[in-house]
């Protein structure tokens, strides 16, 4: 049950999230070029992320509550957002500020019930998900994958950018987009209305986390100002 404290927390976190949140790095250690997940942070932190995910299917129960810890402590450190992937009990014991949920996750409404306080973002494949995002108790919907990404096995179908408008119409909550971004897509994202870009190897690939981070900042929003 909701109490004045938690709706509280839950609209300053929402806030945040909607004015200051365009780039949305999202960590895969396998695909970071041999560096670990804090490592990821550190760049992405040092480049002006204001969100990050912890996306890790690997890790035991154990190793993934340390690591979310400093991920936690670092993003308070830097006023950034922190977004636990799938792991409800992660995110409640680490004291971040959200969580996000695939399709064959925990029900959102189950999740909002048991967290009011919490972010929480829902992945939506299709239009109908996307119009039930906010009746799920979601806080924001992710349109993906767009494009075809390394970072889901065995996907042959991708919704293209033509999607964003489609899905968005659906629902008045903020939204993300996700799936084989690239920089090059920022012009044509933006101008379909996306305004923030969730991406993993653009960032965990790069030679320069952090200067690519900044980089990345730096094209949305100039994008933005044109659109």
């Amino acid at each position: 049950m909701a109490t004045e404290a938690s709706t509280d927390l839950y609209q300053q976190r929402l806030k945040k999230f909607i004015e200051e949140v365009t780039l949305y790095p999202v960590s895969c250690e396998r695909l970071a070029m041999g560096r670990d997940d804090l490592a990821w942070l550190d760049g992405v932190l040092a480049g002006g992320a204001k969100i990050v995910q912890l996306r890790d299917k690997e890790s035991d129960g154990l190793r993934l509550f340390e690591k979310a810890r400093i991920f936690r402590q670092k993003t308070l450190d830097a006023g950034a957002l922190f977004i636990v992937n799938d792991r409800v009990d992660i995110a409640l014991l680490s004291g971040a500020d959200g969580v996000h949920l695939g399709n064959s996750d925990l029900p959102a409404a189950e999740v909002r019930a048991l967290a009011p306080d919490l972010i929480i973002g829902v992945s939506c494949n299709t239009e109908e998900q996307a119009s039930t995002a906010e009746s799920r108790g979601a806080s924001y919907f992710n349109i993906g994958p767009l494009y075809a990404t390394q970072t889901k096995d065995g996907l042959s179908t991708f919704l293209g950018p033509g999607a964003i408008q489609k899905f968005s119409a659906r629902s008045a909550l903020p939204f993300t987009v996700m799936g084989g971004i690239k920089k090059e897509h920022i012009p044509e994202l933006i101008a379909m209305g996306a305004r923030r870009l969730a991406v993993v190897t653009a960032l965990t690939c790069a030679d320069d986390i952090a200067t690519e981070t900044r980089a990345w900042l730096a094209a949305i929003t100039h994008q933005t100002t044109l659109a």
